[in-house]
C-alpha cells in the first residue's frame, strides 16, 4: 500500500537546453559508428548500398526527423541510401531546408513522389549494383516499380540490421529515456488529485496529455490509455466518456517523448475501497513483474549469461499460470523502447533464443485481464548494463497499491 500520494516534485524536472544540445552532439558523434556497422554488414553480404525507409532509422543513421505519423504525408522524403562511401537523404521541397540542417553528413537529393523515375540515377551516384532493402517496410508495389526502373540492379531483402543495432543503447540514449520517464512520472502525480468517482476516462487522459506536453515532452510516445473498471480488461483500449465508478480499478498506459526517445508506463490504481479479489490479482501481477526483473538481476550479479527474452517472459508468466490465470495473460511480458515505443529486444514466447543485449532498455509489463470485469497491468522500464552491473528501474512512480477518491 502506498502511504503517501506521490507529488510531481518527487521526480526530476524536465531536461535543460544544455541537455538537449549535449544529446544532439552525442548523436552526431555516434552517427559515423552507426553507419560503420551498416557498411560492415554490406561488405559481409556482398552488397553496395542499403535503402532505408523507417523514420526511426532515418533519425538514427542520418539525423533527419519526421514527426510521428508524418511519414504518411511526406512521400519519399526522409528515405535514405547508405553507400560504402556516401549517404544520400531524399527530400522534396517541403523538407529540403530541414534535411540540410538535420543531416549535415549526408548529401540531400531532390525527389518527387515518383521515386522510380530517379532510382537508377540515385544508385549510380553511390555505385550500387546490389542493394539491401528494408523489405518489411516497402510495399510490393514499390519493390516491383524499383525493380522495373533499374533492371540491372539486384534488390536484396534485409531485415533487422538497424533494429538489432538500436537495441543496444548508448549512454545518451538511456539518458533521454530516463528523462521521458520522469516527464510521465510527474504527469501522473499531477493528475492524482483529479481522480475520483464521476470523472471520465477522457478527462483524465486529456489531463495527462496536457501536463506531459507542457512539462518537458516534445510529443506523446503514443496515445494515452485511461481505462476504468471492465474497460481495464482491454490491454490496448481507448478512453471514452465513461465515468470512473467507486470501487473500480483505473488503468493508465502512457508515455512521453523527449528528444526523440520515448517512455512507457502502466499503473493500475484503485478508486475507492478495492475489492479483495482485485487486490489479490494486483499482488499476482506485481510478483510476476518482479520475477522477470529478479531473473535478469540474478544473472548480472552472478556474471552469468543474460537470460533470453523467452526466459524473462517465462519467469513472469509462470507466476501468473501458478495463480490460475494463464489464460488471462495473452501478450508478451515486455519490449525494447527508444526511438520507437516497441522495438527490440522482445520479452515474449516468440522472442529470439539469444541472450538479451546489453546495455539496453526494455519494459516489463505482465497483466491479468478478466473480460467484462477488470484488468491489472504494472509496467516499468528497466535499464540493463551487464558490464557495469546495472539493473535499474527508469520508471520512478510508486508501484504499490494506491487508493484514491
Amino acid at each position: 500500500m502506498v502511504e503517501r500520494l506521490p507529488d510531481r516534485s518527487d521526480f526530476p524536472g524536465p531536461p535543460a537546453p544544455s541537455d538537449l544540445l549535449r544529446w544532439e552532439e552525442a548523436d552526431m558523434a555516434a552517427r559515423p559508428v552507426r553507419l560503420g556497422r551498416v557498411r560492415t554488414r554490406l561488405v559481409e553480404h556482398g552488397l553496395d548500398a542499403y535503402f532505408g525507409v523507417r523514420p526511426e532509422h532515418m533519425r538514427y543513421l542520418t539525423g533527419f526527423r519526421l514527426a510521428d505519423g508524418e511519414e504518411k504525408v511526406a512521400g519519399h522524403s526522409g528515405k535514405f541510401i547508405v553507400g560504402l562511401d556516401d549517404v544520400v537523404v531524399l527530400s522534396d521541397t517541403r523538407y529540403t531546408v530541414q534535411a540540410v540542417r538535420e543531416a549535415p553528413g549526408a548529401r540531400v537529393a531532390p525527389i518527387t513522389y515518383d521515386l522510380p523515375a530517379r532510382w537508377g540515377e540515385l544508385l549510380a551516384s553511390v555505385g550500387a549494383r546490389r542493394v539491401g532493402v528494408e523489405a518489411g517496410h516497402v510495399s510490393h508495389g514499390l519493390w516491383t516499380a524499383l525493380q522495373t526502373a533499374a533492371p540491372g540492379v539486384d534488390l536484396v531483402r534485409v531485415d533487422g540490421w538497424v533494429e538489432a543495432d538500436r537495441a543496444t543503447k548508448e549512454p545518451a540514449e538511456v539518458e533521454r529515456i530516463r528523462a521521458a520517464a520522469a516527464v510521465a512520472d510527474r504527469a501522473l502525480a499531477a493528475a492524482l488529485p483529479e481522480i475520483r468517482p464521476g470523472v471520465t476516462e477522457e478527462a483524465l487522459a486529456w489531463r495527462l496529455e496536457i501536463v506531459m506536453r507542457t512539462s518537458g515532452a516534445e510529443a506523446l510516445a503514443f496515445a494515452v490509455a485511461c481505462l476504468a473498471g471492465p474497460e481495464a480488461a482491454l490491454p490496448h483500449g481507448s478512453p471514452g466518456e465513461r465515468p470512473v465508478l467507486d470501487g473500480a480499478v483505473l488503468l493508465f498506459d502512457f508515455g512521453a517523448q523527449v528528444a526523440g526517445y520515448r517512455s512507457d508506463m502502466t499503473r493500475t490504481l484503485f478508486v475507492g475501497e478495492p475489492r479483495p479479489r482485485d487486490v489479490e490479482l494486483y499482488g499476482v501481477v506485481a510478483a510476476a513483474r518482479q520475477a522477470a526483473i529478479d531473473l535478469v538481476a540474478a544473472r548480472v550479479a552472478d556474471g552469468a549469461a543474460l537470460p533470453t527474452g523467452r526466459e524473462a517472459d517465462a519467469a513472469a508468466r509462470d507466476v501468473i499460470v501458478a495463480a490460475g490465470h494463464g489464460d488471462h495473460f495473452g501478450h508478451g511480458t515486455g519490449h525494447g523502447i527508444g526511438l520507437a515505443t516497441h522495438e527490440l529486444p522482445s520479452l515474449s514466447r516468440q522472442a529470439a533464443e539469444t541472450p538479451l543485449p546489453s546495455p539496453t532498455v526494455f519494459s516489463v509489463e505482465p497483466g491479468i485481464y478478466l473480460e467484462g470485469e477488470m484488468g491489472v497491468r504494472i509496467e516499468d522500464l528497466v535499464h540493463l548494463d551487464a558490464e557495469r552491473g546495472i539493473v535499474e528501474l527508469l520508471t520512478g512512480f510508486p508501484r504499490g497499491i494506491l487508493v484514491l477518491g
